[in-house]
């Protein structure tokens, strides 16, 4: 039986979210995946097509959505549709709805910069070499399990999170100098949540296409567009 799988991507640009999810439409539809693909939120509100929907792939960084369309995101998620995305297009989607926040359990706080000499006012004054840390969790869950620890040189997200989540890979943001906090802070890389009959996967690495391509983060969010999946 074919599954639908409905790509939903938008909001800021400088995710690519065109180039990225068009990245893994090939692979869902070689998973038996019929995939349809939207360019506003609003699509959530109907909830004929929701209740239809196997797999909602969201790339859709900050921007903006319904009271209607978040609402029926949740209903179908609690349903058993399932809702995957990395980076900004779903843990930093949606900021002023706080029903959005609880439907994913984490949201972006910031991306820690290089040292202020280091500064040049483009986007990589943020990317930093940092390691994805596989958690005990992670050693055996189907998402992660295999991959070793690894290192990437990108965006390092600082979340803010529940206890609802399934955390399966962490990155500690150390002390430095020129930064406010006093002690290094862990942060889930990648996690899963349970959300009534549905599941929600996420993984913060994705900031480009071609961290996207970099061979652990693909098998990770290909097994985690299959994990969450209806």
């Amino acid at each position: 039986m074919t599954r639908t799988a409905l790509v939903v991507r938008g909001g800021w640009d400088g995710h690519h979210p065109i180039e990225a999810t068009d990245l893994f439409v090939p692979f869902l539809r070689e998973s038996g995946f019929d995939v349809t693909i939207e360019s506003d939120p609003q699509v959530y509100a109907d909830a004929d097509r929701m209740a239809a929907t196997d797999l909602v792939l969201q790339s859709v960084t900050m921007s903006e959505a319904s009271q209607e369309a978040i609402r029926g995101l949740r209903d179908a998620v609690a349903a058993g549709t399932g809702l995957a995305g990395w980076h900004g297009g779903i843990a930093d989607s949606f900021r002023a709805s706080s029903d959005y926040l609880q439907l994913v359990g984490g949201q972006f706080a910031t991306h820690p910069s290089k040292h202020p000499d280091e500064v040049h006012g483009d986007q990589t004054d943020n990317y930093l070499d940092y390691t994805v840390e596989i958690t005990d969790l992670g050693r055996t869950h189907p998402i992660t399990a295999g991959i070793s620890d690894f290192s990437l040189t990108t965006e390092q997200y600082w979340v803010l999170h529940d206890d609802l989540i399934d955390v399966l890979a962490t990155t500690t943001h150390p002390v430095q100098p020129y930064h406010p906090w006093h002690r290094p802070i862990l942060s889930p890389a990648v996690w899963t949540r349970d959300w009534g009959q549905g599941r929600v996967f996420v993984a913060t690495p994705g900031h480009s296409p071609d961290v996207l391509q970099d061979a652990n983060v693909r098998t990770i969010i290909e097994r985690g567009l299959l994990w969450a999946a209806r």
